[in-house]
């Protein structure tokens, strides 16, 4: 049974659950801290760094670190509101202009195209525009943002948060040409680009073939229909709608229909509730608002009458469960490379985000002639939080506080026009309250064997029993007689050298640590340690630990 590696970065990231979870791999615990200072400006940009755009995902995210939330896992508690706190960091930051990516005069002689102007292809042009290179959009409508304006009402995305945070990465002197779809893929790839990047995204819906589809004019594709509202094509609507299917796209259909006169409206779900692809906070908007959720019901033909559409019939269901290269984005052709929708279908913006910050090292390595297989390696900082015989330099007292809920505009008013954000965001007082749930799970405990008495001091303080002292033996049978049954056998236990004293090792289960320090602080010798780890994450030209000015993480204000 081999000592924990606790020099390998991915260690320490994967207990950091929020962050591991999130598939940009945000430092969620750092800038909740950040918001808790009231530094505002330094949280957005530390947001900035890793997800591009706090603002938008702030209100839209998928919120992929919630469920990992290690304080979801204590009994009768929900996860801390990491996305409404990233948003409370960009509705209270400063002007950033100047902390922005620096744009060098002279050019590399690379030049990019990106078909698309959704979040990956502006991320890729984030991150390649300060190494120098000449990135041009191609963007079929009129402005950019694909899916992100098109498809997200404005109750939920208002068109002045969207506009800015993309305005930021084209006035990095981005070529952006509207109006301009690609109509020839094989004519792009063959002008004189030195890499092509597709995301063009999902723009497709998925159209249910049944009988009497086409014989009213009655019947929408989701993702058409929003996109016809987005175009003020469309303004009204019947007052009975039943949305098919259960995604978050369908919780905006639902949704902007009540805001166009349906009154009746009801989204009709093939699976029982658990299966849902929807978040379970539309899901709730979507009920506060008046909207009906139906399970277990498939759709097996239109009721059409005299080319009116009446109804729709379903089969009650019983349901069970069933069980390109996405390493370097490149697609069969060398020079191409996609991500996106485009790339694996419809995702999350963070998805997105994330794919774009991988195809720009290819690109980057492409165009430098190196191998696309080489991928620049995570690294990490590890500092002691010590001040004092108990004392930490971070807030290590337990909260009490449960989840903060989230204030909306009143039900009237919201339904009464399309662009009135529904959520006002937290007030001052409710950011301060909610940051102190927050766990710090990068603050790590860091143990020394060699400094261990094997006292059990740190054994008896801890709340949550995740300690044990423990002869050797392999980490199946050791994982059944820890101090505290393991719950989750996807965390792995922290096991330390052999202890000077008896030979014996200190056992932690990481799945049960709240990170309060008290092990620490109980510890005679200083053989426990609280350490703040910091993801050193590399991108496009950079190395991880390098910084582009783009990527400080936060500067004193």
């Amino acid at each position: 049974m081999p000592p924990t590696d606790v020099t390998d970065p991915q260690y320490y990231h994967r207990v950091v659950d929020c962050q591991w979870a999130c598939p940009a791999h945000t430092n969620v615990p750092e800038y909740i801290r950040l918001i808790a200072q009231g530094r505002y400006t330094d949280a957005y940009m530390l947001n900035r760094e890793s997800n591009v755009f706090p603002g938008i995902l702030g209100r839209t995210c998928d919120r992929p670190c919630e469920p990992a939330c290690r304080r979801g896992r204590l009994p009768g508690e929900e996860p801390v509101a990491i996305c409404r706190l990233k948003r409370v960091a960009s509705d209270l930051r400063d002007d950033v202009t100047g902390l922005l990516p620096a744009v060098p005069e002279l050019k590399n002689g690379k030049r990019v195209a990106c078909v698309g102007a959704g979040p990956a292809s502006l991320t890729v042009a984030n991150d390649l525009m300060p190494l120098g290179y000449d990135v041009t959009i191609f963007e079929k409508a009129d402005r950019p943002g694909g899916l992100m304006w098109s498809n997200i009402p404005q109750f939920r995305l208002p068109p002045k948060v969207l506009n800015e945070e993309i305005d930021t990465i084209i006035d990095m002197g981005v070529d952006l040409r509207l109006n301009a779809p690609v109509e020839s893929m094989k004519a792009l790839l063959n002008d004189d680009w030195d890499a092509v990047f597709i995301g063009s995204g999902a723009p497709r819906g998925k159209n249910l073939e049944l009988p009497g589809r086409y014989d009213t004019d009655h019947i929408y594709i989701g993702i058409d229909w929003l996109e016809s509202v987005a175009f003020e094509h469309i303004d009204s609507i019947e007052p009975r709608v039943l949305v098919i299917g259960v995604g978050n796209t369908a919780m905006d259909c639902c949704r902007t229909a009540k805001r166009l006169g349906g009154v009746d409206v009801k989204v009709m779900a093939r699976k029982p509730r658990p299966y849902f692809k929807a978040s379970p906070w539309e899901l709730e908007d979507a009920e506060s608002e008046g909207v009906q959720i139906v399970e277990n019901h498939s759709p097996t033909r239109y009721v059409v009458e005299d080319g009116v559409l009446t109804g729709m019939e379903f089969e009650v269901l019983r349901s069970w469960e069933d069980e390109m290269d996405r390493a370097t984005f490149q697609t069969t052709r060398p020079g191409g490379f996609c991500g996106g929708d485009a790339a694996w279908g419809p995702e999350n913006i963070i998805w997105a985000v994330e794919h774009g910050h991988q195809a720009a090292i290819s690109i980057h390595n492409h165009c430098q002639g190196i191998p696309l297989s080489t991928r620049p390696g995570y690294g990490m900082n590890l500092v002691s939080q010590k001040m004092g015989l108990d004392e930490w330099t971070y807030s290590n007292d337990y909260s009490e506080d449960t989840r903060t809920g989230m204030r909306h505009v009143p039900l009237k008013e919201r339904l009464a026009a399309l662009d009135v954000e529904v959520e006002l965001g937290f007030d001052l007082e409710q950011a301060l309250k909610e940051v102190e749930r927050c766990l710090n799970c990068d603050v790590q405990t860091h143990f020394t064997s060699k400094l261990c008495i094997e006292c059990d001091a740190c054994v008896d303080v801890c709340p949550l029993s995740c300690l044990t002292i423990a002869h050797e033996e392999p980490e199946e049978d050791l994982r059944t007689r820890l101090t505290a049954p393991t719950l989750n056998l996807q965390q792995p236990l922290y096991i330390s050298d052999g202890l000077e004293q008896t030979g014996r090792v200190m056992v932690k289960d990481e799945d049960l640590c709240i990170h309060c320090g008290l092990c620490a602080e109980r510890c005679p010798t200083a053989a426990w340690d609280m350490r703040q780890f910091a993801l050193k994450i590399p991108y496009a030209g950079l190395d991880a630990g390098e910084h582009h000015p783009s990527r400080t993480a936060h500067v004193t204000t």
